[in-house]
């Protein structure tokens, strides 16, 4: 760049070139220039949630007399559009930086000073005098964290995963009658109905929504007031409460002060709470796409007891081979979500005293597994369980040649003679019922009833008694 395509900004450190077009000031310049780590910039959810903040803040600061009409007005403007993201352009600091966010926090401060001094027609409005009135970083960046992933929670997560829960329980009524094999260590055991099997799915979806609902009560609770250390120095007593009601007001969620400023800055357990949360859903993610993945298997050699919708193509060199392949990209997902609750676990415990020092990578992590969890549970309700076909012949075959029906008939025959007769079923290839036949004096008609495998879901013993 030129000399021209510059211009110099001033901090308390001196004086620091800036890009001439670029909105932020000799602070963010400095941390462009000492974070050149990951060229990854804070996330969207991050500034939209910095942006309201530093709303909230103003609106408070204005009410109270602590800030002109003029500035506070004009900052309440340009804090609207940094929520809006009409400038992320101008957000260029490494999500690896100053482990308290204050790159970030001073990031938001210039680009909104500049942004207001132009509209509020040249009145000057200072980045920490005006913008960052009341607050510092160490109280912005932990109610970022939280604002931020409850904002994401409600407008994202939790609606996908209610969308992924319904879709489960619409396929279910579809198909759920349909008689399957059971499996327990992949191999041959009970018989249970596809609803069955697809409740227990969403049953672990419904909890991790009731999980996330249990968290989101501390997450609601604010550090906003605590300022520097906690005592909340160079704050207004009222400022807290009157800056999370208008928090709340603008976000529609249920926003308080904690009631412990010194625990908020001090440690992060609400977010390593979130995370684990977070870290179960995906765990139960997995856990459904993998059985989905198998269900799915062959289709000739495998179970292939459904049909995924074909999606793509599955090969570059074998023709015709279609693959499971949204299963496994939320598997992907699940596995990016446990690796980020581990790095949001070892941050977790990095504060010293008073202050966490990995704010900023906690954020991400965070912002980045509900988002990613989101998008996973919309993919895989619309793009694989609502749109899968049932195989039911060969479902029944191999209902049909399970050696394990014998295990109703353990109340009346006994242990020893039921294993006998599921070893010489399977070893002869033959029909469970055929051999009972020869092996028992039950009769055709006791072991149909005895056998029923529709019959054999509802649970509960057998008619009749050992020794019978």
């Amino acid at each position: 760049m030129s000399a021209n395509e510059f211009r110099v900004e001033r901090d308390s450190m001196g004086e620091l070139r800036v890009p001439a077009q670029a909105l932020w000031g000799a602070q963010t310049q400095r941390a462009v220039q000492n974070f050149p780590l990951s060229g990854i910039p804070m996330p969207r959810g991050f500034i939209r949630a910095l942006g309201l903040v530093k709303w909230a803040a103003a609106g408070v600061n204005l009410d109270l007399g602590d800030i002109d009409k003029v500035r506070g007005f004009a900052i309440q403007k340009a804090a609207l559009e940094v929520a809006e993201g009409r400038h992320d352009a101008h957000f260029p600091v490494d999500v690896f930086q100053t482990g308290s966010g204050t790159s970030s926090n001073m990031n938001a401060n210039e680009v909104i000073a500049r942004l207001a001094t132009q509209y509020s027609d040249g009145t000057p409005v200072h980045p920490n005098d005006h913008v960052n009135r009341s607050q510092s970083s160490n109280d912005v960046i932990p109610t970022v964290i939280h604002v931020g992933a409850a904002l994401a929670i409600a407008e994202h997560l939790l609606p996908a995963l209610k969308e992924l829960s319904q879709t489960l329980g619409r396929k279910a009524a579809d198909v759920g009658e349909t008689v399957k094999t059971g499996r327990t260590h992949l191999m041959d055991a009970m018989p249970l109905t596809l609803a069955q099997e697809m409740g227990a799915w969403r049953t672990q979806v419904d909890d991790g929504i009731a999980r996330l609902q249990g968290t989101r009560s501390r997450l609601h609770s604010l550090a906003l007031g605590g300022t520097a250390v906690g005592t909340g120095i160079n704050a207004p007593p009222e400022f807290a409460a009157r800056a999370a009601a208008l928090l709340s007001r603008q976000t529609g969620l249920d926003l308080r002060p904690s009631r412990d400023f010194f625990a908020s800055l001090a440690a992060q357990d609400t977010a390593v709470e979130l995370s684990g949360q977070l870290r179960t859903l995906a765990v139960s993610l997995m856990k459904i796409s993998n059985d989905l993945r198998w269900m799915n298997s062959g289709p000739l050699a495998g179970l292939g007891e459904i049909a995924l919708p074909a999606l793509q193509p599955g090969s570059s060199i074998m023709p015709g081979k279609v693959n499971p392949v949204v299963p496994e990209a939320v598997t992907m997902v699940a596995a990016q979500v446990i690796g980020n609750d581990v790095t949001v676990t070892v941050a977790g415990q990095s504060g010293a005293f008073q202050l966490n020092v990995m704010l900023p990578v906690i954020a991400y992590n965070l912002l980045q597994s509900i988002d990613l969890l989101a998008n996973a549970a919309h993919v895989l309700a619309r793009s694989a369980i609502a749109g899968f076909a049932v195989n039911p012949r060969q479902i029944a075959g191999a209902l049909a040649r399970n050696p394990m029906l014998v295990t109703a008939l353990t109340p009346v025959i006994g242990y020893d003679l039921a294993a006998a007769i599921a070893k010489r079923a399977l070893a002869e290839g033959r029909p469970l019922r055929e051999v009972a036949a020869e092996m028992t004096d039950l009769g055709e008609g006791r072991l149909a009833k005895l056998l029923d495998p529709a019959d054999l879901t509802r649970g509960g013993v057998r008619h009749g008694r050992l020794g019978d």
